[in-house]
């Protein structure tokens, strides 16, 4: 199963938010996402800078300060957002940054699961973010949706 960090889901539910609940051009404060969701302020804060940082938002700053998204949703994808928020990345089960899995030398499942983890890594390199929050609440899958298979 795919795992999301805490830093993707706050900004996932910022840049719904933001897409959803504010006007172009409207500006939303990290304190107005933390109150929204009940998100810690500090991991909210970081991830809304990480994001200005990278250029899919824009801050203004000031007393009304905040953020507005500078980046069109279809453009911004999954695995994009993820790079900029996650420290470890691409990892397999079986071979990862803190060496490789006990089992490596008997398992006999380290091909098939590989072979996932490069087919998921694939789909969430064109996964938008606009395509995950439709798929998500639209009771039909993107047309342009690209198909994968293991």
């Amino acid at each position: 199963m795919l795992r999301i960090n805490k830093k993707v889901e706050y900004a996932l539910m910022a840049l719904k938010f933001m897409a959803d609940e504010k006007s172009q051009g409207e500006l939303a404060s990290a304190r107005e996402v933390c109150d929204k969701f009940n998100t810690p302020f500090d991991t909210t804060a970081k991830v809304m800078q990480a994001m200005n940082n990278s250029g899919i938002l824009q801050s203004a700053k000031g007393i009304k300060g905040g953020y507005v998204l500078a980046r069109d949703l279809n453009t911004l994808t999954y695995m994009e957002l993820a790079r900029i928020l996650e420290k470890k990345m691409g990892e397999s089960l079986c071979r990862g940054t803190e060496g490789n899995c006990e089992l490596i030398g008997s398992c006999n499942i380290i091909a098939p699961i590989e072979r996932l983890n490069v087919t998921l890594n694939q789909y969430l390199n064109q996964l938008t973010i606009k395509q995950l929050f439709d798929m998500a609440f639209n009771s039909t899958p993107p047309s342009n949706q690209a198909s994968f298979s293991v």
